[in-house]
């Protein structure tokens, strides 16, 4: 492998579980034909009414080879609340991109997950469509996609029958560098269901990067998830907010 990061939280932070991951913060901007990649382990302790331990291992690779382009992600996450035992949830991602022109590429993608937290039992994803950049400065990144994707989705409420559904996803997305040492990323996801408009997520993730010296920047993450019709107990809105040391080597 040529490319290797390694991101280490080492400051507490706010979790709550994501349902719509940001694909976005899977992507490394290189003209490098290729493999690049990053792992994590990220460690989370909170203490309010209840008692609060987690930790998440996370997994990226990509391959880039002339107009073709291979993401994969898993992420893994333990949560443990007040002694009892682990609640865990994980998403594998695999997305597969083509340049067609200089600013339009299409996607195809797969996702599978679990959430005990929030009750998902399992939610499959199958979706593909068009990718936009609509920047041509070196300064930032301004990209727009538009993509259809069908969804299995089975939770464990006790309530709410297996879903087959088609869901649009739309996501804006902008990276800016200010600075050589500061970088500034934001994603904002719509997925409405195509049959009924009023069933829909919104996710929004904005992070920022500034590096410190040598391999070591200081990373702040703050992710929204809204979903209309979540799981019963299951609170519409939920958010993290993260701060810590990030360690990058290529």
């Amino acid at each position: 492998m040529k490319h290797f990061a390694l991101f280490l939280i080492l400051l507490t932070s706010f979790q709550a579980t994501s349902q719509v991951l940001n694909a976005e913060s899977l992507r490394k901007v290189t003209d490098t034909s290729g493999f690049t990649g990053s792992a994590s382990l990220d460690f989370s302790i909170k203490k309010d009414v209840n008692d609060y331990f987690g930790f998440r291992s996370n997994v990226h690779l990509q391959y880039k080879m002339n107009n073709h382009l291979v993401l994969l992600k898993n992420d893994i996450e333990f949560q443990r609340i007040e002694g009892n035992k682990f609640s865990n949830s994980g998403i594998t991602h695999l997305r597969y991109n083509y340049k067609i022109f200089p600013k339009v590429r299409w996607e195809i993608f797969g996702q599978a997950q679990y959430n005990k937290v929030s009750k998902i039992n399992f939610r499959g994803l199958i979706g593909t469509g068009p990718r936009f950049k609509l920047s041509n400065s070196e300064a930032y990144n301004i990209y727009l996609g538009t993509l259809v994707m069908y969804e299995q989705e089975e939770l464990d409420d006790g309530v709410t029958p297996l879903q087959r559904d088609f869901r649009g996803s739309a996501y804006f997305s902008f990276s800016l560098y200010p600075r050589e040492n500061i970088t500034i990323i934001s994603t904002t996801y719509y997925q409405p269901r195509i049959d009924l408009i009023s069933d829909y997520r919104v996710s929004s993730q904005s992070s920022l990067l500034i590096k410190m010296f040598d391999d070591f920047s200081f990373k702040t993450t703050y992710t929204f998830i809204y979903d209309r019709f979540p799981a019963v107990g299951i609170p519409n809105s939920q958010y993290n907010f993260s701060s810590g040391i990030a360690y990058i080597f290529d």
